[in-house]
């Protein structure tokens, strides 16, 4: 059988089945969308929950995990989270930022578990009608995520095991 093609790859068709259904299930139409994940964060699929009706930009920011910290090896991260009180402040910190810069709508994804080097830990979509306003917003956003967010950060490096306020 065939695979289908999306974005010039080949996927088998089962997978392909299962996201398009995902997608379609999880679109939203609302201003602000928060997402705690286990899992990788796909930064192109969340965009795409954006709601962008009316927007003339799209401003993101896509938080990596380094491999390297001054110069000593980090194997990975491991966040963990005050996952009740989690979703409620970013919510909160996206509706305000949303009132306070005038923009259409927000998604803020943010990654607990473990993350490997190069992987995406925090990732903020802003849709707006002006990109000023956008990259002010996202700025503003990632600044107070890591101001209040209930979030604590252990490297796992080379040298050993150190603790990290927020996502530093």
């Amino acid at each position: 059988m065939k695979g289908l093609v999306i974005y010039n790859q080949r996927v088998h068709p089962i997978i392909c089945t299962r996201t398009v259904q995902k997608r379609v299930t999880q679109m939203s139409k609302e201003e602000v969308i928060i997402r705690i994940e286990e899992d990788q964060l796909d930064p192109n699929f969340l965009r795409s929950l954006l709601n962008i009706e009316g927007c003339g930009s799209v401003v993101s920011f896509v938080g990596l995990t380094r491999g390297d910290d001054n110069g000593i090896k980090v194997k990975r991260l491991e966040f963990d989270a005050w996952e009740n009180k989690l979703n409620h402040i970013l919510s909160d910190i996206a509706k305000t930022s949303i009132d306070k810069f005038s923009v259409k709508s927000v998604l803020v994804a943010h990654r607990i578990g473990i993350v490997e080097p190069s992987e995406p830990i925090v990732c903020i979509h802003v849709g707006s009608k002006h990109r000023e306003a956008g990259f002010e917003a996202c700025s503003w956003l990632i600044n107070q995520l890591k101001l209040e967010a209930p979030l604590w950060k252990k490297e796992v490096r080379s040298d050993g095991e150190i603790w990290k306020q927020g996502l530093g």
